[in-house]
């Protein structure tokens, strides 16, 4: 189950998304930003912080009766 960390993370992958794919749409297709540092963050968002916040189970709290 989600729980708090894992939906800041989550959003925190989206955002890197965001402005990846920002970067991506700048300037001339020889700009260094849209050749090197997009896909960088893209590639962080894509294969690390949105697979761990989906994967991060953090403590479980047992229930006790």
């Amino acid at each position: 189950m989600l729980n708090k960390k894992n939906i800041i993370l989550i959003a925190i992958g989206i955002l890197l998304l965001v402005v990846g794919f920002a970067c991506l749409a700048t300037g001339p297709a020889d700009n260094p930003v849209s050749l090197t540092v997009a896909p960088l963050i893209l590639v962080l968002a894509y294969l690390v912080v949105i697979p761990i916040g989906i994967l991060f189970g953090g403590k479980k709290q047992d229930k006790q009766p």
